[in-house]
């Protein structure tokens, strides 16, 4: 079986679906691995380094593609109106894995079927204990919340820890972290270990103890309706008015007292949930800034702009968009062995290659496409 791999053409995204470690396996495991041309430049993989670890070069989409079994993508492929096509040199019966964006893309969903090829967004990977070394959600993000305190202090123009000088006591940075998921706790623990003064909120009740364990004091609003406040999946769940009330005056509050905000507040397949409002901006102090890693789902602030960062009341607000392509060599790495470890699920060790339990739970909540039809439960219908 060929695996092709693809480089990326949607703009910003200079990660690669995988890296010459992944590839030597997959070769052990008997696949035949096609890489394109400049694939890895993004990440600082060169060429050379696939072809090292048993990867074919392969100049051209058309012909990495045409013949290939598997494609492994970051982000969802690139559509004719959009420029170069990159689903119609797939065969029928080809399967694509990558970040597909499924539910916020349904349309491209369709034409997945309608091409004929199994499509697998592991975005929808379910959050059970078997399935973390697939869970791309939870590899990047961790990256996303470390880089977000980076890009904080950056901007930030005083320093994040306490300082004792000669000429005076500098009193370290009040952080407070928006949503205490996975990439909510690393940037707790980057923010913590930048020596700033650290505060966190999240309505899940169950994530008070994680926040405490790594050095932050836990924003609580109401801890009876908190203790529902988390899906079977692990999510935050919306809530109703009574809580975004409270919410609202504890948040508003807070960031009165606020140098740096980091929000990473996401509801899977909706619009990222308004944390900080304008009138909360306009009460901040002076200098102060917002990270908001949930800017592509339309943002936990609504000043903040997509890809750009930008002065508004006096706060900075970062919108960078892709924060795990602006870390692409390690974000490449993990990314990588999450579809490693996806493709090991349904491995045949007798004939080196796949033989799929379609009734695996891994497999059903990921499968999008089969048989020309779209298969998932969310999607169907």
């Amino acid at each position: 079986m060929k695996i092709a791999v693809p480089k990326e053409r949607r703009p910003g995204e200079a990660r690669v679906a995988a890296t010459p470690d992944t590839v030597k396996k997959y070769v052990g495991m008997g696949f035949e691995v096609a890489v394109e041309a400049g694939a890895g430049e993004g990440a600082s993989l060169p060429d050379s380094a696939f072809a090292a670890a048993g990867a074919s070069i392969a100049n051209g989409l058309d012909s990495l593609l045409r013949d290939a079994d598997i494609v492994l993508k970051v982000a969802r492929p690139v559509t004719a109106e959009e420029g170069t096509d990159e689903l119609a040199p797939l065969k029928p019966g080809a399967i694509l894995i990558g970040h597909l964006a499924a539910l916020q893309h349904r349309d491209q969903v369709a034409a997945y079927a309608k091409a004929g090829i199994l499509a697998a967004a592991m975005e929808l990977v379910p959050r059970i204990s078997r399935a973390q070394n697939m869970d791309i959600l939870s590899s990047q993000s961790n990256l996303a919340g470390y880089k977000a305190v980076l890009d904080a202090a950056a901007h930030y123009g005083r320093v994040v820890p306490m300082m004792m000088t000669a000429a005076g006591t500098v009193p370290p940075a009040r952080v407070l972290i928006l949503g205490a998921g996975v990439a909510g706790l690393q940037a707790i623990a980057t923010a913590k270990r930048l020596g700033g003064a650290i505060f966190a909120f999240d309505v899940r009740a169950a994530v008070k103890e994680q926040v405490e364990s790594l050095g932050a004091k836990f924003v609580e609003v109401d801890a009876a309706a908190a203790k529902e406040a988390e899906t079977a999946g692990g999510y935050a769940k919306e809530m109703g008015a009574d809580y975004q009330k409270k919410q609202a005056d504890k948040i508003h509050e807070t960031l009165k007292k606020t140098d740096i905000a980091i929000t990473t507040a996401l509801i899977p397949g909706k619009p990222a949930p308004v944390l900080i409002t304008e009138e909360m901006v306009k009460d901040m102090r002076p200098g102060s800034v917002i990270v908001d890693l949930a800017v592509e789902a339309g943002g936990n602030c609504p000043l903040s702009e997509r890809g750009k960062v930008v002065v508004k009341h006096g706060v900075t607000l970062v919108g960078y968009d892709n924060v795990p392509s602006r870390l692409a060599g390690d974000a490449s790495q993990l990314y990588a062995k999450n579809l490693l470890n996806f493709v090991s699920l349904s491995y045949d060790k007798e004939s080196k290659g796949l033989k799929i339990n379609w009734d695996d739970e891994v497999i059903k909540g990921t499968l999008l496409t089969r048989d020309g039809k779209v298969i998932h439960p969310a999607l169907a219908g």
